[in-house]
């Protein structure tokens, strides 16, 4: 699979040096960017959350199709209070749904907050679209007005299989050189991790991609594996991989991109579909919302409170 995975990237870099970026709007129909959709989406994230700003990383590697100042986007030092087994573990052991209360007793599901256990009152701005597969599922504000409830169907990523472009853990990156942090063997001490989460835009997707780095409580950076623990398990071992950040050096955990644009058609289609018309611009909250599925327990989503529709 590591071999098929280096073909697979020589391929996308094969094909993104011989072929312009997408021009023409494909937002609504296909759940894709153009790059000048990316830097509106990107200024406006920037602009309503500032703990995300705008990098140029390397100038060498520095992609034409975009702004200079404007490559990538990253927020740092965002907390990793727990790992996601834990999370996954208490979540499941809750009942598989921690519901906020709503309108005539219905709520939605969250994607933080202590599974089991009382909510702080400021979870009810952090909802998920990550949704347990029962009869009776819990709806999901995603604007002010606007609530998604079990019979949509919200998208899961794992929803969207495609054996041609899964993507398993390369193990020959998964040992590149790194520094090192190993956690001592005390499971009654807290772990507060930190990463740094960059969003870069994918030309052969055509889609925002999120990359991961990792630090302990030290500031040094994590162990391939131990980024793992902190990723849904699920997704671990499907969809992300460490591989060479394209802006940045070294190596990095990352989100592959596959099957972001049919997640994110699907949420645009339910959004017209309740009467409320997506505007570009706010596409990497939306983007931000489902990837709270992949990290659960990496809290970036805090700033995520925002309105869907055109005001």
């Amino acid at each position: 699979m590591a071999f098929k995975q280096r073909l697979h990237e020589g391929m996308k870099s094969f094909v993104e040096r011989i072929t312009s970026p997408r021009t023409v709007s494909a937002f609504v129909e296909k759940g894709v960017l153009t790059p000048a959709e990316f830097v509106q989406a990107g200024d406006n994230l920037v602009a309503k959350c500032p703990t995300w700003s705008w990098e140029s990383g390397d100038p060498s590697k520095q992609k034409g199709h975009l702004p200079k100042d404007k490559q990538f986007l990253i927020t740092r030092n965002v907390p990793c209070l727990r790992r996601a087994a834990a999370f996954e573990e208490e979540y499941a052991a809750a009942g598989g749904e921690v519901l906020l209360d709503g309108e005539d007793g219905e709520g939605w599901l969250a994607t933080h907050g202590a599974p089991g256990g009382p909510l702080k009152d400021d979870d009810d701005t952090v909802p998920s679209m990550d949704m347990a597969d029962t009869e009776d599922r819990p709806q999901i504000l995603i604007s002010d007005d606007t609530y998604v409830n079990h019979e949509d169907d919200v998208p899961d990523m794992s929803d969207f299989d495609s054996s041609d472009n899964l993507v398993t853990r390369d193990e020959t990156a998964v040992h590149a050189p790194y520094l090192i942090a190993h956690e001592p063997d005390d499971n009654n001490i807290l772990r507060t991790r930190t990463y740094d989460i960059s969003i870069t835009y994918d030309q052969y997707f055509q889609v925002p991609r999120v990359w991961l780095t990792g630090y302990d409580e030290s500031r040094m950076l994590l162990d391939p594996e131990l980024v793992f623990e902190d990723v849904s398990q699920d997704h671990a071992r499907q969809t992300v991989t460490i591989e060479d950040h394209p802006h940045m050096a070294g190596k990095h955990a990352s989100v592959h991109p596959c099957r972001h644009a049919p997640v994110m058609k699907k949420i645009i289609a339910i959004l017209l579909s309740r009467g409320v018309e997506p505007e570009v611009d706010k596409y990497l909250f939306l983007f931000l919302k489902f990837m709270a599925s992949v990290i659960p327990t990496i809290e970036y989503d805090y700033t995520m409170e925002f309105t869907v529709g055109a005001s």
